[in-house]
């Protein structure tokens, strides 16, 4: 097999191990995961995390988006937006971006960027929304609005809230969607 063999190899080991670690990472965290349970999901040897990556902390980073190009937060109050975040981390788990919105991480480098990246993806677009709308805290309403669109998807989902867990969707929904817009108005 020449070059071109190890060379697709290595971008399905380098992909496993993203996928792997992005499920793993939403699941449960940075710090609870570890190099072996990702090497163990992604069936390869964790050491190779090393070589593809560099480091947990590298891998981690990686999962997280580097850009603005997801959807648009602009329409972070319409149902069908908020109904899929909801059933999305039910589904799913919290994914690693939003592990990155509720959790704090001891390496403050780790911590600059996934705010960073998270501040792209998740409130730069609301905030440029809001502030040409006129409305006041601009920065502020838009990372209120995404931490309580966060909270609400997580609190039903890990069922502690039992009236939040166990109530219909679309009453969740619809009461979210007030939420959010209340806090959207100029």
């Amino acid at each position: 097999m020449g070059s071109e063999g190890r060379s697709r190899n290595s971008a399905r080991t380098r992909a496993d191990l993203l996928a792997a670690a992005a499920e793993l990472f939403g699941q449960r965290g940075f710090q609870k995961t570890t190099l072996r349970d990702i090497g163990d999901r992604a069936g390869v040897d964790p050491a190779l995390v090393a070589r593809y990556f560099g480091n947990k902390a590298a891998l981690y980073l990686a999962t997280l988006p580097t850009d603005d190009t997801g959807p648009d937060l602009a329409d972070i109050a319409d149902p069908s937006r908020i109904e899929d975040t909801i059933r999305r981390v039910a589904r799913l788990g919290p994914g690693p971006v939003l592990h990155a919105v509720v959790g704090k991480h001891d390496d403050p480098d780790v911590q600059a960027t996934a705010a960073e990246r998270v501040d792209k993806r998740l409130t730069v677009g609301l905030e440029n929304r809001l502030r040409a709308a006129g409305s006041g805290n601009p920065r502020l309403r838009a990372q209120v609005a995404v931490a309580a669109l966060s909270g609400i998807a997580l609190g039903r989902a890990a069922g502690t809230l039992d009236e939040l867990a166990t109530a219909d969707q679309d009453d969740v929904v619809a009461l979210t969607a007030r939420i959010l817009g209340s806090l959207l108005e100029p």
